[in-house]
């Protein structure tokens, strides 16, 4: 067997430096939320236990933690939900083009290169000069939009152009309508690709900060709250908080790519049933 050369090793202690930086912070959230009554927000650990996490679900101890948590859910759905319609939307018109096609697709990008507090700023503007209420449920959803849209445009814009639409066109030979087409034939097939955007749409929405700031209101959501207790929350509860939160942002991604997988396996036993039913 031959020696790896020089230049593995270095290549191995930089990812695996890499590895570090990226994940470092978080494991040390999470070792440090298990400290014991007397600990601090700091190394050396004081005890293990997990007094933490039952502070945590002390309503008095931690504001609103929780009523920001179910406004997080409730806005990450609803950006999910359209960030799916509207990018299924968009690949299907995007498949031909038409008059102002491409302007239409630069102002789409544009908005991923412009400053997210700019955003911010803009839509709660635009809204207090027309005269109606700042409220996350609202210009909050409207400018996490305009974070989660994009992507998910972009993943239908490249699952259409390698769309092979054969089986529209034998949908439709068969007396297909339109619409029968669309539910029967193009939908199961880029359900993965959906899957992923919906993960997009929802995981984006759920940790945004900036395009909310400015957007939200009275009320915070998840992210705003956690930050509001930076400033005032000197004990390992808001460690405990950010490892709960971590670890549901990993259920959630666990979920989806369980769907995921679950279509296409689907998929492949249908088309195996299908050539067995061609022999």
């Amino acid at each position: 067997m031959e020696p790896r050369p020089t230049s593995f090793y270095i290549l191995s202690a930089i990812f695996v430096l890499f590895l570090v930086f990226l994940y470092g912070p978080t494991l040390t959230i999470a070792i440090l939320s298990f400290q014991g009554p007397g600990g601090g927000l700091t190394f050396p650990m004081r005890g293990v236990s997990l007094h933490w996490f039952k502070d945590l679900f002390q309503q008095q101890a931690v504001g609103d933690i929780w009523g920001s948590f179910s406004r997080s859910i409730v806005l990450g759905l609803m950006v999910m939900v359209t960030t799916v319609v509207v990018s299924v939307m968009g690949g299907l018109a995007f498949r031909k083009r038409f008059a102002g096609s491409g302007i239409l697709f630069y102002l789409i990008i544009t908005s991923l290169v412009i400053p997210s507090i700019l955003i911010s700023l803009g839509v709660g503007l635009i809204w207090s000069q027309a005269g109606l209420n700042v409220h996350w449920s609202t210009t909050g959803y409207g400018a996490q939009l305009t974070w989660t849209l994009p992507f998910g445009l972009l993943i239908m814009f490249a699952v259409f152009n390698r769309f092979d639409q054969s089986f529209e066109e034998a949908a439709r030979d068969l007396g297909a309508s339109p619409w029968q087409t669309l539910r029967h034939v193009v939908l199961p097939i880029i359900a993965p690709s959906l899957i992923g955007v919906a993960l997009f749409g929802f995981t984006l929405s759920y940790d945004e900060f900036a395009r909310t700031l400015l957007t939200s209101g009275s009320y915070n959501t998840l992210p705003l709250e956690i930050f509001g207790m930076t400033t005032n929350v000197t004990t390992p509860v808001l460690f405990a908080l950010g490892t709960l939160t971590t670890v549901f942002s990993l259920l959630i991604i666990g979920v989806f790519l369980i769907l995921a997988w679950i279509m296409n396996r689907k998929r492949s036993r249908q088309g195996s049933d299908a050539g067995k039913g061609l022999v």
